[in-house]
């Protein structure tokens, strides 16, 4: 229940960041650069909020 929305919120960040790439190549006449890079760095931010979500606390152990 807790990460019901990651599917959703990983769809549009990753939507997001295409869209913007996308834009910001039109205004500095770069072909596929921001398109490409930025949905990347998304998906590695959003992992990395992931991992440190779900990694271990120390709550488990003894």
């Amino acid at each position: 229940m807790r990460y019901m929305g990651l599917g959703m919120q990983l769809l549009v960040a990753i939507g997001g960041a295409v869209f913007i790439g996308l834009k910001t190549d039109q205004w500095l006449h770069v072909s596929p650069l921001f398109a490409s890079v930025l949905p990347l760095l998304v998906i590695g931010l959003i992992f990395y909020k992931l991992i440190r979500q779900t990694g271990n606390t120390g709550d488990n152990e003894k």
